[in-house]
């Protein structure tokens, strides 16, 4: 074993109806759900165990904050999340290193406050010094966090109750990183914490490190940390109470992360069911030529969409975005719109550009056209312009899932970058969120 790292003795459980202290190291309940703030208190117990088996001092809490620092970081000797990013990266693995960033700071910060407030203020633990043993995956230490807790004043007891918060700390924000609103997720919690995520920790960070991470890896590892198990395959779930779909169903096509997932409460929402797309291969949906839709006539009229969720068959269910106009209904599978949305090339607004086409002066589709259209809506050779400036966010969703997912192109209204897009793009302008409140 490396001298720096961590030992891998196993874990003992406790119980939730004892007093803290010997084998009892948190307050989580036997099984329920629990926020990361809420479960990073529930797990101090252990660093109260840290600080007393140490008679560790005030100034000690800067080595064990620098070595949290450190493991919860990305480009570290000791990052316990080992992701390169960098220009060439993949928009998962940019997406996920952001979020690894921002969530693992966060914490850090959260764990440097409690550790601070335990050094002043002890927890008491009346059933007596804890005595916990952690079996860890060997999460490298700092040589003064090292020293400290191997030294004169630690020990093995002291090594092993950090070797399991250190753990316990990397699982949860592992555990968050699929989530935009990470500190409202409903977390599984057991007596033993968060490592019932492990296994489907290690198959979601192998997949995201050593290939292209598909969608629904994502929304897999997403549904066990909430739910504490597997389903079916799809692009989000619903969970007694809650519902988690991409972060865009509600924010702006052309800002919102293609990958990451959003908690949404759900009052009503009774036990589980995946969403999936209504057709699975859509390489074989029936497709229409946008060179046979009515071109652009006039300012199009505003449209707006709602989501209509479907029945729950089976452990399944779909979703389509409607979009009503001209008194009729036009449809769109959501699982179809959101694989556009992730596959769709986005141009950012660039200073001192000079202004694309106006959609009037180049080959254009009218926007109810597509929606209308039967199958999805493709062409094969030069540029098709649709307008979708000023109109609602889930409307150009629905948009996005009524074209075939191929050469399309997000562009916002005004001065914006030249697409490096091969020949046959479908390029839908839209409202630059910058300049628009609605």
């Amino acid at each position: 074993m490396h001298p720096d790292r961590t030992s891998t003795p196993a874990l003992t459980p406790t119980s939730a109806s004892t007093a803290l202290g010997g084998s009892r190291w948190n307050t989580f309940p036997a099984a329920g759900a629990m926020t990361a703030r809420q479960f990073l208190a529930g797990a101090e117990p252990l660093l109260q165990g840290v600080i007393d088996g140490g008679a560790l001092r005030g100034a000690d809490g800067e080595v064990l904050e620098t070595q949290i620092r450190a493991t919860l970081g990305l480009g570290t000797r000791e990052t316990s999340l080992p992701l390169a990013v960098g220009p060439g990266s993949t928009s998962t693995a940019r997406e996920l290193g952001a979020q690894a960033e921002a969530v693992g700071q966060e914490i850090a910060s959260w764990a440097t406050a409690s550790l601070d407030r335990l050094l002043g203020e002890p927890m008491p633990l009346p059933a007596g010094p804890l005595v916990v043993r952690s079996r860890c995956y060997g999460h490298l230490l700092t040589s003064p966090a090292a020293g400290l807790l191997m030294g004169h004043r630690g020990g093995p007891v002291t090594m092993q109750l950090y070797n399991e918060w250190l753990h316990q700390v990397v699982l949860l924000r592992d555990a968050l990183l699929p989530f935009t609103n990470w500190q409202d997720v409903p977390l599984l919690v057991t007596p033993a914490g968060l490592r019932h995520t492990e296994a489907a920790r290690d198959r979601f960070l192998t997949e995201l490190l050593v290939r292209r991470i598909r969608h629904t890896s994502i929304v897999d590892f997403a549904r066990h940390v909430v739910t504490g198990g597997s389903g079916p395959e799809g692009y989000g779930f619903d969970h007694d109470g809650g519902t988690v779909l991409p972060a865009v169903v509600d924010g702006r096509p052309l800002t919102a992360p293609r990958h990451l997932l959003t908690w949404r409460p759900r009052p009503g929402t009774e036990g589980t069911a995946t969403y999936v797309a209504e057709v699975e291969d859509y390489y074989a949906a029936p497709r229409t030529l946008v060179e046979d839709l009515p071109r652009t006539a006039g300012t199009p009229e505003r449209l707006t969409g709602r989501i209509v969720v479907g029945p729950a068959v089976d452990g399944t269910r779909t979703a389509r975005i409607e979009v009503a106009h001209d008194g009729t209904t036009a449809r769109a599978d959501l699982g179809q719109a959101l694989r556009g949305h992730r596959f769709a090339h986005r141009e950012e607004p660039v200073e001192g550009t000079p202004p694309p086409p106006a959609a009037d002066a180049a080959r254009t589709a009218d926007v109810r056209a597509v929606l209308d259209a039967p199958g999805l809506v493709w062409t094969q050779d030069g540029e098709v312009a649709v307008d979708a400036t000023g109109q609602d966010d889930l409307a150009v969703l629905a948009l996005l899932g009524r074209l075939y997912p191929e050469n399309v192109v997000l562009r916002p209204a005004g001065p914006a970058a030249v697409s490096s897009g091969g020949p046959g793009r479908l390029v839908v302008h839209v409202t630059d969120p910058g300049g628009d409140e609605g």
